[in-house]
């Protein structure tokens, strides 16, 4: 891994192996401001050259080893992981582990062991026997809509997980989810898509952050982008903040300016 920038001396630039506390550093929450601090929404993704966020529906194949270490430290840093149900499916997504790298840091924080994982759905069409609900090291969320159909809700919370209602009719609106989490203590947000409802926190105007991995490959095909669904009026224009590099991976650090 090496520093692109901000440099500032020239051994920054070398290329050389980093610990998890030198990532941790790196990709740290802001600071809160004193009082009630504002939650801050991370977004963490992946994307080919030619905008590729997935390949056969999986987004492992162009994902790398550093990827994957960049990946498990934002989760070690964040209060909760915020996926959408369609991603829970396809990737099979499992509850979030304690890691003893990060126990002490955590604690110190005021965090639970482990992330909670938020999963986002207005139909509640979850398999509820699966470890992300049956074993869980932090029971599980589920962000939906006022009026999801009672018997999944029931289901839901039989399984373990918590229901929070963040939104009218069926579906979640992306700021009042951001609002119900903070209102749970969760002020360090980490979401990992997909593209849809990555794409619904853009247009909200509520994301703050963009940690996007540049994979070297190209894929074609008609793969999704990191973010989908409706286009705001005006593009927004976020602010680098850092760009590492390992084996010709880009990790990349945008946020509000």
């Amino acid at each position: 891994m090496r520093r692109l920038f901000p440099v500032t001396d020239e051994t920054a630039a070398q290329a050389r192996e980093w610990s998890l506390a030198e990532l941790a550093a790196a990709y740290a929450y802001p600071r809160p401001p004193a009082g009630a601090p504002r939650p801050w929404l991370r977004a963490n993704m992946v994307s080919t050259l030619d905008g590729a966020a997935q390949h056969e529906g999986h987004s492992q194949p162009i994902s790398s080893a550093a990827d994957m270490r960049v990946f498990g430290t934002l989760r070690a840093l964040a209060d909760v992981v915020v996926v959408g149900a369609e991603t829970v499916r396809q990737e099979g997504y499992r509850p979030a582990r304690a890691r003893a790298e990060f126990a002490a840091a955590r604690q110190a924080a005021g965090q639970s062991p482990a992330p909670a994982v938020a999963v986002v759905t207005a139909g509640l069409e979850l398999d509820f026997s699966l470890p992300l609900f049956a074993s869980p090291l932090v029971p599980t969320l589920i962000l939906t809509g006022a009026a999801a159909a009672p018997d999944r809700v029931a289901a839901a919370e039989k399984a373990g997980a918590q229901v929070v209602v963040a939104g009218e009719g069926m579906g979640v609106d992306p700021a009042r989810a951001v609002s119900a989490l903070a209102g749970l203590g969760h002020t360090r947000l980490l979401t990992e898509g997909g593209p849809r409802l990555l794409g619904q926190f853009v247009a909200a105007d509520v994301l703050d952050e963009l940690c996007l991995t540049v994979s070297p490959m190209l894929t074609a095909g008609d793969a999704q982008r990191i973010a989908g669904g409706p286009s705001v009026a005006v593009p927004r224009r976020f602010s680098l903040l850092s760009l590492l590099e390992e084996d010709g991976f880009l990790f990349s650090r945008y946020g509000r300016p």
